[in-house]
């Protein structure tokens, strides 16, 4: 910034402009907070970037937009009258269920076998296959991008090639040629 004796320092452009218009703004006498905010665009500010450090909750803009999304069933905020269900409950204090030990168990041994500290979504469902897990229900959590499909229990894992329970006695076999 310039500056002169006699003006003082110059004011650029956008402290000319003054405040904008765009962003959340303060209604009334309330607590400041991120709830006492307006959370309303005003007009031409469509797709603008709302900093999240201002702990500014999507859900609620969503609402007070008119936008809220139906619900997946997959939610898990708390609130009066929600608790956690016993599996979950077991599961945060540290008393896994057999069935989330053996998981945990089950991706552990394939984040060793692979060599793999973070394994793909792909690597975690063919894990799940192949502790026998089918989709054999209806499901009971509601996706708008994705169809619902069901198949026999006992329907194989397809995770694995066509010659796979082959595998041991090819690798022993070219071990014994290569000695």
């Amino acid at each position: 910034m310039e500056t002169s004796a006699e003006q003082g320092p110059k004011k650029s452009q956008a402290q000319k402009a003054g405040p904008q218009t765009a962003g959340p703004q303060r209604t009334g006498p309330q607590k400041p907070g991120p709830m006492s905010m307006d959370f309303r665009l005003s007009s031409g500010a469509e797709g603008q970037v709302i900093d999240r450090r201002l702990g500014l909750d999507k859900r609620e803009l969503a609402k007070a937009q008119g936008e809220e999304a139906p619900s997946t069933g997959l939610e898990r905020r708390r609130g009066p009258g929600r608790r956690l269900s016993d599996f979950t409950k077991s599961a945060e204090e540290g008393e896994m269920t057999k069935e989330q030990f053996m998981f945990l168990a089950a991706i552990d041994a394939f984040k060793k076998g692979n060599d793999k500290t973070f394994p793909t979504w792909t690597d975690v469902l063919e894990v799940v296959r192949l502790l026998g897990y089918r989709k054999t229900c209806k499901s009971e959590i509601n996706l708008r991008n994705a169809e619902d499909w069901m198949e026999p229990g006992d329907t194989p894992s397809n995770t694995r090639p066509q010659r796979w329970a082959q595998r041991e006695r090819i690798d022993r076999d070219r071990a014994t040629k290569a000695a």
